[in-house]
């Protein structure tokens, strides 16, 4: 097994994702040693229950996958997304208001989420399918000034995601504080690399077992 798996966020957020799903996840991302499973906030309890005492962390989304919710709701739901077991948080940008350069707003609803984050890592989802470059870099350099770990791609929810050009300009866009996650369409070994050394430090993939063991999945 390649060092590979320690960049992988073992990723199950689909609505109907059952308890039996989760726990599976929970036991692959074990057996494989993931560097989280990324699930949605009512199964936070459950795979905290499953990876404790082990290296797998548990991994959150915030905002999901819409990211137009109310600030305060983002912080709301990072502090109980915490309390029940969350080591790291996923939150979506308010993609509308960067869009429409309302910068202190995004740059306020970020923080939000970091403050209410302590010292969990956050993770920034910019959905970059939906954004051109000038707005790509003027969201990371938002979310470096809001104390985020990493930006992040993609939800996997919209019309496209990770690819190349977009983790090395948001890769170009921060300083060496804040760290990079591909998520989105990541489906085989190759593509893996390909992400890690256009400087991905993280993947969010629902096709780690697959990539691990060198197959290509059809899965998203």
């Amino acid at each position: 097994m390649s060092e590979i798996n320690s960049y992988i966020d073992h990723t199950l957020l689909k609505q109907d994702a059952t308890r039996q799903q989760i726990l599976d996840l929970c036991l692959e991302a074990k057996k494989y040693n993931f560097a989280t499973v990324c699930i949605n906030p009512s199964w936070i309890e459950t795979a905290y229950e499953q990876l404790r005492g082990t290296d797998v962390g548990v991994c959150t989304v915030i905002g999901f996958p819409l990211g137009a919710t109310l600030s305060s709701v983002k912080a709301f739901e990072t502090n109980a997304a915490i309390e029940a077991g969350a080591s790291e948080v996923d939150m979506v940008i308010n993609i509308g208001a960067l869009k429409d350069k309302q910068d202190e707003l995004v740059l306020n609803d970020i923080k939000a989420v970091v403050d209410a984050a302590l010292s969990v890592p956050v993770k920034v989802i910019l959905e970059t399918c939906l954004l051109n470059d000038e707005e790509i870099i003027r969201a990371c350099k938002l979310c470096e000034k809001a104390g985020a770990r990493f930006v992040k791609t993609s939800t996997g929810f919209s019309t496209g995601g990770a690819t190349l050009d977009h983790v090395k300009l948001m890769k170009s866009s921060v300083s060496e504080k804040v760290l990079v996650k591909a998520s989105g369409g990541v489906r085989d070994l190759a593509a893996a690399k390909e992400m890690i050394a256009a400087g991905a430090n993280r993947l969010g993939t629902s096709s780690g077992i697959k990539i691990i063991n060198g197959e290509v999945s059809d899965s998203y």
